[in-house]
């Protein structure tokens, strides 16, 4: 079968196609045929070795998280998916890729596909989807009322997150360029912040959750706008040793990590805020519960560009200018 391959870590691009057999399933798996396959901004930092300390892949290794496709095979202990459904999943920290044509998917990360999606719309949610799902359902507790600030609303994140918390019954704040003020607000975003034209320290206050998104120094602005007791749950990091101990991670990335998150947890201590780095896992229930939604029209998918599997390495130069609104997916049937 046809796969996109990483041979080893580099700065400059280090994918490249390859034919390599098709995957043998294991008795709690299912072989699937992959129909599309969306992209994260992960899959083009994997490559340059970014989280070649937290991720362990085996090279040479298949790229790609999330996919959608037909279900060909079942493992003898498989109960909840037969040959012919169709199904999404993120297979991200598995050890196998989804930019292949076909793909051996644990039963634990798959869920059926919302049946008012296709393939390149089923595609672009599992990786956003349960990000969005864990933050706000396993490291907080969002009610109805409370304030909630998502940065970069109008990218594949900030797109699905949106939407999930004014479902929750959340008020949210989130920030774009003026081109894309109109998708968020499409998306129900209460309160806009133009990036380009304020600071939204200056503006938001009293917020009670924060999703880190944004690199840099986004997240250490973002403690302004919390108020006491309130929590910030960050993508980009620092990660802490907490984080560690949850992987498992040997005594010396435990005091690494504890090392490099201090200023950031000393920081957000000071104001009563407790903070939380996050890395997101697979999980089949939770997507079943994301189609529930889908399905009853609460939350839209939003995809900005589809292209072919030949354009895979184009598609992610495209991701990683930054200038995709919402998600970019690969279709290969």
């Amino acid at each position: 079968m046809k796969a996109l391959i990483l041979e080893r870590y580099g700065k400059s691009n280090q994918l490249a196609f390859a034919h390599i057999p098709r995957p043998t399933i294991q008795p709690d798996e299912i072989l699937v045929q992959v129909h599309a396959a969306g992209l994260n901004p992960i899959d083009y930092m994997i490559p340059k070795g970014t989280f070649k300390a937290i991720l362990k892949f085996k090279l040479p290794a298949t790229m790609g998280s999330d996919l959608a496709g037909i279900v060909l095979e079942v493992g003898s202990r498989v109960t909840r998916f037969k040959p012919g459904d169709s199904v999404y999943a993120s297979i991200f920290d598995l050890g196998t890729g989804a930019l292949a044509e076909y793909a051996a998917v644990p039963e634990s990360a798959a869920a059926l596909k919302p049946q008012k999606l296709d393939f390149v719309q089923a595609a672009s949610i599992p990786m956003v989807g349960l990000t969005a799902w864990q933050a706000f359902k396993e490291h907080t507790s969002i009610k109805p009322g409370q304030k909630v600030f998502i940065p970069a609303g109008s990218g594949g994140i900030g797109t699905f997150a949106i939407q999930l918390a004014k479902y929750l019954g959340a008020k949210v704040a989130t920030t774009t360029s003026t081109n894309n003020v109109g998708l968020v607000q499409q998306l129900g975003a209460d309160e806009i912040i133009d990036y380009k034209k304020q600071a939204f320290e200056q503006v938001l206050h009293g917020y009670d959750v924060v999703l880190g998104t944004v690199r840099g120094d986004g997240v250490e602005k973002a403690l302004q706008v919390l108020k006491p007791n309130a929590r910030v749950v960050s993508l980009v990091g620092p990660p802490d040793a907490a984080f560690a101990r949850n992987r498992g991670m040997h005594f010396f990335m435990r005091f690494l990590f504890g090392l490099i998150s201090r200023k950031m947890i000393r920081q957000a201590r000071k104001r009563g805020i407790e903070y939380a780095f996050m890395f997101v896992h697979p999980d089949g229930q939770q997507l079943s519960e994301i189609s529930k939604l889908m399905d009853g029209g609460h939350i839209q998918p939003v995809v900005d560009q589809v292209f072919s599997f030949d354009q895979t390495l184009k598609a992610l130069a495209y991701l990683e200018s930054g200038h995709a609104k919402g998600k970019v997916v690969v279709q290969l049937i």
